[in-house]
């Protein structure tokens, strides 16, 4: 069983994963200031929680955004597995065919979403990732990356709002009973929830006709599980995707 650890903004996913399948997945928030004894004690509690032993791993693999964080989260997994982790960066094989103006630019959670997807669905392909920001990436039917879109993420966009006008106050992801909404609170929602998904609806059909072929809509990241199900195209939700994409990217590496 490989340790995948996906290092993103706000949260930390990280799980068990063999051949494909997913032992546990666990979630923590994102702090630079923690330690590598800090974060082994959190990965190690939280993994004998779900059931397993840190001596179930034979490997470790990370994909970060969050470059302060990488040596610390390294050590981290040495402590508890007494493996040496494997980085995604520059030199590690990945098997994608990158088409955009500086390859060298590309988010690792973006290379390792974009991977498990080519792996486990039928191409053309686009990809939603909801975290910090909501990422939207599409792959031809050839397999290969041709780019995509960055807005700003659910809850990113929503604190900019109640942080910046006075009278708004923060709300649970809830979807409204109707679009128009008679209570500030209801506005919102519809705003945010409604107003993400509608969003998502258009950006698809945008990039469907810079497709060749019907593309298969994949989504991942926390926040998808209250957006995704107020769309009108068929999507399918796959929480471990980037754990199956690490996965992947190990044995390509590691074998």
């Amino acid at each position: 069983m490989i340790l995948a650890i996906d290092v993103g903004n706000t949260n930390i996913v990280f799980g068990g994963i063999e051949n494909g399948k997913t032992n546990f997945l666990s979630r923590v928030n994102t702090d630079r200031n923690k330690t590598e004894d800090e974060y082994a004690v959190i990965f190690k509690t939280l993994i004998e929680i779900n059931g397993c032993k840190v001596s179930d791993f034979d490997g470790v693999i990370i994909s970060s955004v969050v470059p302060q964080l990488n040596e610390v989260l390294k050590k981290a997994g040495t402590l508890i597995t007494g493996k040496n982790p494997l980085i995604i960066g520059p030199g590690i094989k990945t098997g994608l065919n990158i088409r955009i103006d500086n390859p060298a630019t590309l988010g690792s959670d973006l290379v390792v979403g974009a991977v498990a997807a080519l792996a486990n669905y039928k191409k053309p392909l686009i990809i939603i990732d909801m975290g910090t920001a909501t990422t939207v990436v599409a792959i031809d039917k050839n397999g290969i990356y041709r780019g995509g879109i960055i807005a700003p993420g659910v809850k990113v966009a929503m604190e900019s709002l109640t942080v910046n006008a006075a009278q708004l106050q923060s709300i649970s992801l809830e979807t409204p009973k109707k679009v128009i909404g008679t209570n500030t609170a209801d506005c919102l929602r519809s705003g945010v929830v409604l107003g993400n998904a509608a969003m998502l609806d258009g950006l698809i059909d945008r990039m469907r006709e810079e497709l060749d072929g019907e593309p298969t809509v994949i989504a991942t990241g926390g926040l998808s599980s209250k957006i995704i199900p107020n769309c009108r195209h068929k999507i399918i939700v796959d929480d471990d995707l980037l754990l199956k994409g690490l996965e992947i990217i190990y044995r390509k590496n590691c074998s």
